[in-house]
C-alpha cells in the first residue's frame, strides 16, 4: 500500500515535470515568434505637446444619425465618451488622412497597454528587416507619447505639484497598470518582394492592412512589397489608435480591411532654407508631419543668392562667404542625419544647389584662389536689372572651376543623402541680362541650355559615371524652347495652372512634377516684402484650395499623357517664414495636398468639400498638434466639438 501511495507520486511530479517544460516550451516558441514591442520605446525624438489639446471633461459625445453630437455632461451615473472616441467609432466614413484607396473600419475598439503590443517581422531581406524595427520604434514611439501628452494633462488638473509620480502611476509601461478589458495587440509586418531600402520611381508604395479582433487579441497584418509599403501600413495603424481620457487608456480599432496604393509616385514639399535659416529640429519636425500624411519627398532648396548655409568638406569657402553666421549653417552630418531621419520614415530628401541663376553669395572668393569668377552679377545694382529678386547673383557659364566646383557639390550630396534616380539641378529664372554685360557675341539662350546640360553630365560624373534616370528643372524659358532631352530631364511645373507651358511641355513629352503657384505656393498671400515691384503672391491659398486643384482634370490629359505626371510639390520660399512660423504656414495646408495626390478621392460637389472631409482632416490636424507641430486650426473650435454645424 505504501509502495503503491509512493509511485502514485512519483507519477503525479512526472506529468507535474512534463507540463512545465511543456509550458516552457510553448512560451519560447510564442516568444519567437512574437517579439514585445515595449523593447521598441526609445526617446529617438521628442513629439510631446500637450498644451492646445486640453481634456474636456464638460462634455459628452453621442453618436446621433452617423454624427457626434455635444452634450453637457450632468449625468454622472453614465459613462462621458471623449469626442475623440466618438468621432473614431461613429459614421461610416474613413476616419485615416489621406484617405485609403479601399477600406472597411470597424466601429468598435478596444483598451490596451504597449506592453501588451507584441510585433514580428516576416522578410527574407535583412537590411528590410533593420529598417523595419526602426521604423517599428518610432511607431511605438509616438504612440507612448500620444498617452503621455494626454496623461500629462490628466496630470497637471490633479495637482500641478507631483507630476512625477503622477505620471509614473499611469505611465503605459507600469506593470501595476490597470488590467481590466485589456487587450493584447499582436502585429505582423510582412515585406516579401524587393529588398530596397531607397525610394525611386518605381518603387511600390502599397500595402495591406487587415485588423481581426479574437479572444481578447486584435491581430494586425500589414503586408507589402516594399519596406517605403509597410511603413505606409504603419502610418495608417497609428491612425486608428487614439487615447480615451476618460478611461485614461489607449484604444484601438478592433476590426478593419484596408488596400491602399498612392495615385502619384512623387508626393513632395519643398523648403527654401536660403532666405532664412531653419535648424535640423525644425526640419525633423517638418519631415515627421510628411510621413504621416504619406508625402515621400522633400525638396530641400538648399542654396540661393541671398546665402550658401551648407558647409562642404572639399570647398569650405561657399559657407565662410555666404552663410548667415557661423551658427546658420548645415554641416555633413547635419545633412547625413537629415537624409537618415527621412529614410526610415518613407522620404526622400532631394538637395538643391540652384543653378545658374539664384547663385550669388558664397559664389565671390573665386579670384582669391585663382579660380577667376565664379559668378557674376553678385550683389549688382540696380537688382531689378540682373535678377528676379535682390540679391542677384549667376554663375559664370565660361568658367570651366564653377562645373568643377559644381561636380564636387553633387557629389558630397549623393553621399550624404544616399543612392537615387532623381535630381534637382535647380535652373529658375535665368536672367540674360547678366550675362548680357560680359558674352554679348553669344547666343544667351544656347549658352543657358549648354549650362544645363553640363551640370548634368557633372552629376553623371558625380554619380560614379552613372546617369541620373530624372534630373528634375524648374519651367523657364529653357524648357519652353525646348532643348533639353525629355528623356533626361523632369520638368518641375511652378507657373500658372492656365498657362500654354503646361500643355506645351506635356506635348514635348516631359515628365512633369506640378507645383502651380496658384494653388501649391503656401507662401502665398503676406503682402509684398518690398516698398517698389511685385514681391508676393497673393491671394492666400487655403486648403481647401490646395486641395480642390486637380490640374490633370482640368488639362483633360489621356491615358498615355498622365504617365508623365510624375506628381506634386508644395512650395515654401522662405522670403517672409522663419522657422518661428514655418508649422503654421505649412501645415496642416501640406497635408491637403497629400490626399490630393495619394488617392485623388471624387467629391460629389466639384466645387465644396464635403462635411466628412472636414471632419478627418480636422482630426488630422489634432493628430499634428499630439506630434508637436503648431499647425494652424481650420475652424473655430466650437466647429470642432460639433461636427458638421459649420460646415
Amino acid at each position: 500500500m505504501a509502495f503503491t501511495t509512493s509511485l502514485r507520486r512519483l507519477l503525479i511530479g512526472l506529468l507535474f515535470v512534463m507540463a512545465l517544460c511543456l509550458m516552457l516550451l510553448y512560451f519560447n516558441e510564442s516568444q519567437s515568434l512574437l517579439k514585445p514591442a515595449s523593447s521598441f520605446l526609445i526617446n529617438s525624438f521628442d513629439t510631446r505637446h500637450n498644451k492646445l489639446n486640453p481634456s474636456e471633461k464638460a462634455w459628452t459625445y453621442k453618436c446621433v444619425n452617423q454624427k457626434c453630437v455635444r452634450q453637457h455632461y450632468s449625468n454622472k451615473n453614465e459613462k462621458r465618451v471623449p469626442f475623440t472616441s466618438c468621432s473614431m467609432l461613429c459614421g461610416s466614413y474613413s476616419k485615416i488622412w489621406p484617405e485609403p484607396t479601399k477600406s472597411y473600419i470597424g466601429t468598435s475598439a478596444n483598451s490596451f497597454n504597449l506592453n501588451d503590443v507584441q510585433f514580428k517581422i516576416k522578410t527574407p531581406f535583412k537590411n528590410v528587416e533593420n529598417l523595419l524595427e526602426s521604423a517599428f520604434s518610432i511607431f511605438m514611439e509616438e504612440i507612448k507619447d500620444i498617452f503621455h501628452s494626454s496623461s500629462d494633462r490628466k496630470t497637471e488638473e490633479v495637482s500641478k505639484s507631483s507630476t512625477t509620480a503622477n505620471y509614473k502611476e499611469r505611465s503605459p509601461l507600469d506593470t501595476k497598470h490597470r488590467r481590466h478589458n485589456l487587450t493584447n495587440v499582436n502585429i505582423f509586418l510582412y515585406v516579401i518582394k524587393t529588398s530596397e531600402i531607397h525610394l525611386s520611381l518605381t518603387t511600390d508604395e502599397c500595402y495591406n492592412l487587415t485588423m481581426i479582433n479574437e479572444h481578447q487579441t486584435v491581430e494586425v497584418r500589414i503586408t507589402a512589397n516594399s519596406f517605403f509599403g509597410a511603413r505606409n501600413g504603419l502610418a495608417t495603424l497609428q491612425q486608428l489608435i487614439w487615447f480615451d481620457d476618460e478611461d485614461e487608456s489607449l484604444k484601438i480599432i478592433g476590426s478593419a480591411n484596408i488596400a491602399d496604393c498612392p495615385k502619384f509616385n512623387y508626393r513632395g514639399l519643398m523648403l527654401d532654407t536660403s532666405r532664412h535659416y531653419f535648424s535640423v529640429e525644425s526640419i525633423k519636425r517638418t519631415l515627421v508631419a510628411m510621413s504621416h500624411s504619406k508625402l515621400n519627398r522633400f525638396h530641400w532648396h538648399l542654396t540661393d543668392s541671398q546665402s550658401f548655409p551648407f558647409v562642404s568638406k572639399y570647398y569650405p569657402e561657399l559657407a565662410q562667404y555666404g552663410a548667415y553666421s557661423s551658427n546658420e549653417i548645415y554641416t555633413r552630418d547635419d545633412v547625413r542625419d537629415i537624409a537618415n531621419f527621412a529614410q526610415v520614415r518613407g522620404i526622400q530628401i532631394l538637395a538643391e544647389i540652384d543653378a545658374p541663376a539664384h547663385a550669388g553669395n558664397g559664389w565671390q572668393w573665386g579670384p582669391e584662389k585663382g579660380l577667376g569668377e565664379l559668378s557674376l552679377c553678385v550683389n549688382q545694382q540696380p537688382w531689378s536689372s540682373y535678377c528676379g529678386e535682390p540679391p542677384c547673383g549667376q554663375l559664370n557659364p565660361k568658367n570651366n572651376n564653377t562645373f568643377i566646383i559644381l561636380q564636387r557639390l553633387y557629389q558630397e550630396l549623393l553621399e550624404l543623402t544616399g543612392p537615387t534616380d532623381m535630381f534637382h539641378l535647380g535652373g529658375d529664372e535665368v536672367n540674360l541680362e547678366c550675362w548680357a554685360q560680359y558674352f554679348n557675341d553669344t547666343d544667351l539662350r544656347s549658352l543657358w541650355c549648354d549650362f544645363m546640360q553640363h551640370a548634368y553630365h557633372r552629376l553623371t560624373i558625380a554619380n560614379g559615371g552613372q546617369s541620373i534616370k530624372m534630373a528634375n528643372v524648374w519651367s523657364s524659358g529653357l524648357t519652353s524652347m525646348p532643348c533639353l532631352s525629355n528623356k533626361n530631364f523632369a520638368v518641375q511645373v511652378w507657373g500658372g495652372s492656365q498657362w500654354s507651358e503646361n500643355y506645351q511641355l506635356i506635348d514635348a513629352g516631359y515628365n512633369l512634377i506640378l507645383s502651380h503657384v496658384d494653388a501649391w505656393y503656401l507662401d502665398c498671400g503676406f503682402g509684398n516684402w518690398r516698398a517698389t515691384g511685385e514681391a508676393a503672391c497673393s491671394p492666400y491659398r487655403t486648403w481647401q484650395q490646395v486641395y480642390k486643384h486637380k490640374p490633370w482634370q482640368a488639362m483633360r490629359l489621356n491615358k498615355q499623357q498622365m504617365k508623365q505626371i510624375l506628381g506634386g510639390e508644395v512650395c515654401m520660399w522662405s522670403e517672409q517664414v522663419d522657422e518661428s512660423s514655418l508649422d503654421s504656414r505649412v501645415w496642416p495646408r501640406a497635408a491637403a495636398l497629400a490626399e490630393r495626390l495619394w488617392s485623388d478621392p471624387q467629391d460629389e460637389n466639384e466645387y465644396a468639400i464635403s462635411k466628412e472631409t472636414f471632419n478627418r482632416f480636422s482630426m488630422f490636424r489634432n493628430r499634428l498638434v499630439q506630434l508637436g507641430l503648431k499647425a494652424e486650426p481650420i475652424f473655430p473650435k466650437y466647429c470642432a466639438q460639433n461636427q458638421d454645424e459649420c460646415v
